[in-house]
């Protein structure tokens, strides 16, 4: 069996993760521990990412043709990805806190959304909260004024109420007290 045949498999299994990614970053984990590969694997795993190590001449066939393409310059020393097909920023947010720990691990490059970042730009994506907090942001915010206006509508009721029996009862003493004076 050739070579070729040998990478063909390796080469596809590259592009199939890669195919409707929203990102793409590449690593350099070069001396982290086993217990720290294992708790980042960890963190992406729970945040459905696949991390892999490739050769790098398998990574340049697949990411050939692909919006990926721009990470081939990038390709040196040992590489992991780190791929994730549904928040585009999850991957370079995890490995830039996870490098805070370990200052080993080092970030290449990275496509997000079609676009490839360097390290400063993977730096700056990393401070953009996971769409889900964005949402639930968003959500609240829009929630704040309807609780707001809630709130005062239901102290206006209950202001309504209390107002409304001193008047009630005023009319009712004017008429008892209309009787008493004829």
């Amino acid at each position: 069996m050739a070579k070729v045949e040998l990478k063909q498999p390796v080469v596809q299994a590259i592009a199939e993760d890669i195919k409707d990614a929203q990102s793409v970053v590449l690593v350099d984990y070069r001396g982290l521990t086993v217990a720290q590969d294992t708790a980042l694997r960890k963190q992406f795993r729970e945040a459905g990412i696949t991390y892999k190590v490739y050769k790098n001449t398998m990574i340049k066939r697949a990411f050939e043709g692909t919006e990926f393409e721009g990470l081939q310059e990038y390709l040196e020393g040992p590489s992991a990805l780190a791929i994730s097909k549904d928040d585009a920023t999850a991957p370079a947010r995890i490995l830039c806190e996870f490098a805070k720990g370990a200052p080993v691990l080092e970030l290449k490059a990275g496509v997000v959304e079609g676009n490839v970042y360097d390290i400063a730009g993977l730096s700056e994506l990393a401070k953009i909260p996971s769409r889900d907090v964005l949402l639930s942001r968003l959500l609240g915010s829009m929630q704040s004024p309807i609780t707001n206006l809630a709130r005062v509508l239901n102290q206006i009721a209950e202001q309504g109420d209390g107002a409304a029996e001193p008047a009630e009862e005023a009319p009712a003493a004017a008429a008892e007290e209309a009787p008493a004076a004829e």
